[in-house]
């Protein structure tokens, strides 16, 4: 663990990181009334929906109180913020926990979050990914065959190239398996898998499938909103 105030907040970003999410330490963070100063902020954000969560690093000798757990439920309703998180490695008093009960702020350690938190974390990532696979197949079957060959999202019948459906397929079955926690998962049992030749031979962990996966999803949506976007004739993402 962390020896000094510092590293710990530091610490704590690169954890959010690890997670495939956006972290920054030390940001002021305007809300309705003032402006605050905030230890690390982090965001995430999928389908134009932004998740915003304020995060407060406490290394102290003695436990957290409950006025610290108030003030930062107070910054959290004045930003706007999804969640408010406390750290400390020292604990916390017991009104403090009672303060965070039944509310958007969440009160643990940097060490039980790392041991316990990032399976949450990838498991809604997975769930996240598996929405957003369903809205491209969704935006995909809005456009006919012809058009869809046009804009590269598939081949001529016979033909070889880039395939959405293909893509999907692959990640479908990827998601369907990581999420009921069947690992390992091996992708090379899977036929639409010749069409992701960088994919791992096997995946042991939901992150490993988040991480493989994502750059293919996000690939996928910024094809399908280019064809959308001149299938409608506006600007183009």
């Amino acid at each position: 663990m962390s020896e000094n105030w510092k590293d710990y907040q530091d610490n704590a970003a690169e954890f959010f990181r690890s997670l495939g999410l956006s972290a920054e330490t030390d940001v002021s963070i305007k809300g309705v009334r003032t402006s605050h100063d905030v230890d690390v902020v982090v965001r995430s954000k999928h389908v134009g929906f932004e998740t915003l969560w304020l995060v407060e690093c406490k290394l102290w000798k003695s436990p957290v109180s409950k006025l610290h757990i108030l003030a930062l439920r107070e910054i959290v309703h004045d930003t706007g913020a999804d969640r408010g998180i406390v750290l400390s490695e020292s604990g916390f008093q017991s009104g403090a926990v009672e303060a965070a009960n039944l509310t958007n702020v969440q009160v643990t350690s940097l060490a039980k979050l790392t041991e316990e938190t990032s399976q949450d974390v990838f498991a809604m990532r997975l769930r996240e990914l598996f929405d957003r696979m369903e809205t491209c197949r969704e935006t995909y079957w809005e456009m006919d065959k012809g058009y869809r060959i046009e804009q590269g999202l598939r081949p001529e019948t016979g033909g070889y190239g880039y395939s959405a459906i293909f893509v999907m397929d692959t990640c479908k079955e990827l998601l369907s398996r990581a999420i009921r926690g069947r690992f390992p998962v091996e992708p090379g049992t899977i036929p639409a898998m010749f069409f992701l030749p960088d994919l791992p031979a096997t995946f042991r962990s939901a992150g490993e499938v988040v991480e493989a996966l994502e750059p293919h999803m996000a690939e996928l949506e910024a094809k399908l909103a280019t064809a959308k976007a001149r299938l409608h004739g506006t600007s183009e993402p």
